[in-house]
């Protein structure tokens, strides 16, 4: 059970293009039977694009970026979205359907890592294969802490006990 993101941003984005475009055909037409001077002149529109030739740098350049513009909703809608719920593993052969949070795995690993002795804060970055722990304190002694971190979370990975295990990384600063 792995549920995605679902890409709204972008949905969003594509939706609100349609919806201008649709608001100025409807605003011309309702112009047009109004008697009145649309807001975009067609035949304006038609001759300018009549005298345009196909070889000019515009429309490559328009050309180019709808391609661009169509490549990128392509993928999005095909690649995956990043992980919301991670599965959890069951522990024995039998698969269990259960699932934690990306948010909350990642609070509780920042809380593991802020939890060694002289960690002062602790930033935790849950990827795919790895967590990244950037821990900060004032008395800390390289080696040794980031030893701490990195067993704190550790620990705290075999508690959660997700299906896929990630790397554990730690970098560690000292600030003044």
């Amino acid at each position: 059970m792995i549920r995605r993101s679902r890409r709204s941003l972008l949905a969003s984005v594509v939706a609100l293009a349609g919806v201008i475009a649709c608001a100025l055909v409807a605003t011309g037409a309702v112009q047009l039977l109004l008697g009145e001077r649309p807001v975009l002149d067609y035949d304006a529109v038609a001759a300018r694009l009549h005298a345009t030739r196909w070889e000019a740098l515009p429309v490559a350049i328009g050309g180019g970026v709808l391609a661009a513009l169509g490549l990128v909703v392509l993928l999005a809608a095909v690649l995956p979205g990043r992980a919301l719920v991670l599965p959890l593993s069951g522990g024995s052969s039998a698969p269990v359907k259960a699932g934690a949070s990306r948010r909350s795995i990642t609070g509780s690993l920042r809380s593991a890592a802020e939890s060694a002795d002289g960690v002062e804060s602790a930033k935790v970055r849950l990827r795919r294969r790895s967590v990244t722990a950037r821990v900060r304190g004032s008395r800390l002694a390289g080696d040794d802490v980031a030893g701490q971190v990195r067993q704190a979370v550790e620990d705290q990975l075999d508690r959660i006990g997700p299906a896929r295990r990630p790397r554990v990384k730690v970098h560690v600063r000292s600030t003044p």
